[in-house]
Parts: structure tokens; sequence; C-alpha cells
């Protein structure tokens, strides 16, 4: 009982040293022979390291922006047909795809109608297959973007 009792302690005692020895401690520590490394940051991001953070996400629904991917139904010229026909488009792939945002915008020099908010290139490529299974939508492409992802 004396020798578990013992164990249980440097077991313990084990633990709590190797988890402040984290990277942070180990790239300043000094080697005979080695170079020096010397990290500034706030004491909070070394606390953070090795911990696993958990998000709740049943609460609130949040967003962010990241790399991702939307599908080009058009692009025209800087005339009002190309918005007009920029617009109708948009509306046509409403129709065939209510779950698809569609966003029209003007980048200089002409109007542009771009789908969805896709993370992955593959996702991205189902939804081009299924606009370009319509037979509307003649020149679609897939076009890397920073999207809006919903949590």
């Amino acid at each position: 009982m004396k020798y578990l009792s013992l164990l249980i302690i440097l077991f313990s005692f084990s633990v709590v040293t190797s988890a402040q020895d984290n990277i942070i401690s180990r790239l300043e520590k000094s080697e005979p022979g080695q170079g020096r490394v010397k990290i500034n940051q706030d004491p909070a991001i070394a606390n953070l390291i090795g911990k696993q953070l958990k998000y709740d996400t049943t609460e609130k629904q949040g967003t962010f922006k990241m790399t991702g991917y939307r599908v080009q139904v058009y692009a025209g010229s800087n005339s009002r047909e190309s918005k007009a026909e920029a617009q109708r488009l948009g509306a046509r792939v409403k129709e065939y795809r209510p779950d698809i945002k569609v966003y029209t915008t003007f980048v200089s020099p002409r109007w542009i109608c771009r789908v969805g908010d896709f993370r992955s290139i593959e996702e991205a490529n189902a939804a081009m297959r299924d606009l370009k299974k319509t037979g509307v939508f003649k020149e679609v492409s897939i076009v890397r973007e920073q999207v809006t992802i919903t949590l």
C-alpha cells in the first residue's frame, strides 16, 4: 500500500512537470553548442498550448470567413444589359437550387454572378455539375474566393 501511494504521487508529479514542459520552454531551453531562441508573446498564448478547446454551437449560431470556393455562372461587361443578365441568372439559380446563396457583384470592369459558399473544391464541383445538368448555365466555372461559413 505504501508503495502504491508513492507510485501515484510520483506519477502525478511527472504528469504535472510534463504538462509544464511545452514547446515554448523546450525551444527557449539553453543547450551548450546550440543557438538561443527567445519567444516574446502574451503568456495567455503559452497557457493555451496543449489544451483542447471546445466550441458549443448549440446556443449561438456564428459565421466566419475563410478561403473557399464559389461557382461562377456569369461574367459580363460593365453595361446595364450585363447587370440585368447577371441578376437574371442569379434568380434562375435560386429556382433550381434555393439552398445556395447568390452573389451578384460588380468587379471592375464586369458584372459577375457567383453562387455558393463551399469549403472544398469537391462541394463546389458537385454544385457546378448540378447547375450544368439544367442546360441553362453553359459557362460555369469554379472560383477560389473568400466565403462565409455558417456554423
